[in-house]
């Protein structure tokens, strides 16, 4: 029995001993999916620009982001429902002006009305504390994310390239004018201009995996917190909404003039984020897997 244990023990430790193979980044998308009673449908959107309430992540043990990076509490990190992962985005909290690019690698966050979430160290520069929220301003950095996109394997199937077709040499020979035949004088021809080829600009540089912590700070432009229970193209179904939520104090906004209208159904605007959660949860409770906390 002691010959056999041994080796077993012998076999544990040195798995212990053994490095975990090192987090290899991927570029994901990713399928619809339900969390926190939401369902979220991913998009490449590389000029995103939005606003909304950022919550901060709580601490989690080490592990995995959805993309296959190493999950760090301590580096500029976040988590969006909807983005491209890994993505680059700046993050204003509209209550302090604080601004700070993040790498949004990871899916959430759970909570309903939060439209990021920002990792402890990202939040307690941008001056929001541990378990609280702050409405923020978010921008896609378009370049440098498409950067990551180019750069990073994928499992995903991307659209063909399609290799243009080869052409043949074309040569051309002058032949005498048939017997009889009218010979034009020929025109002088102008000069056709020298057209030079547009140089193309260089791709930019894939940013690093870790951001640098640089903080800056604008005017503080808090908004109004707005409930957004639905958009829709026609005025009916949007009444037919807000009658659902009518116990929420919903109505019907319409945006737009002709063929570009759009009918919102809103509740708000709230004078605190606790208001705002509330009309969230009732939207929820509805059976409506449809509802924005938005900042107006």
């Amino acid at each position: 029995m002691r010959r056999l244990a041994l080796p077993l023990a012998f076999a544990l430790a040195a798995a212990a001993c053994t490095p975990a193979p090192r987090p290899v980044p991927r570029y994901l998308v990713g399928e619809p999916y339900s969390l926190g009673g939401l369902w979220s449908y991913p998009r490449e959107e590389f000029a995103l620009v939005e606003t909304g309430v950022a919550g901060v992540l709580p601490a989690r043990p080490p592990g995995l982001t959805a993309n296959g990076e190493a999950r760090d509490p301590m580096a500029l990190t976040a988590a969006h429902r909807t983005l491209q992962l890994p993505a680059i985005a700046e993050v204003t909290n509209l209550e302090t002006g604080l601004a700070l690019r993040v790498r949004v690698n990871d899916r959430g966050p759970a909570q309903p009305g939060r439209v990021i979430g920002l990792s402890p160290r990202a939040a307690a520069l941008l001056g929001i504390p541990g378990g609280g929220a702050a409405q923020v301003r978010i921008e896609v950095d378009g370049a440098a994310s498409q950067a990551l996109a180019a750069g990073l394997p994928t499992s995903e199937r991307r659209g063909p390239l399609v290799a243009a077709a080869p052409r043949a040499d074309v040569t051309a020979e002058a032949l005498e004018a048939l017997p009889g035949a009218r010979v034009a004088t020929p025109r002088p021809v102008a000069a056709t201009p020298l057209v030079r080829a547009a140089v193309p600009e260089p791709s930019p540089a894939m940013p690093p995996e870790r951001l640098p912590e640089r903080v800056t700070r604008r005017a503080a432009a808090p908004g109004r917190l707005v409930v957004e229970a639905g958009t829709f193209f026609r005025a009916d179904p949007a009444q037919r909404r807000a009658a659902q939520l009518a116990g929420l104090g919903a109505r019907v906004q319409a945006e737009g003039r002709g063929r570009q209208a759009t009918y919102r159904v809103v509740i708000g605007p709230f004078a605190s984020l606790a208001e705002a959660d509330r009309a969230v949860a009732g939207v929820l409770a509805a059976g409506l897997s449809e509802v924005r906390l938005l900042v107006e």
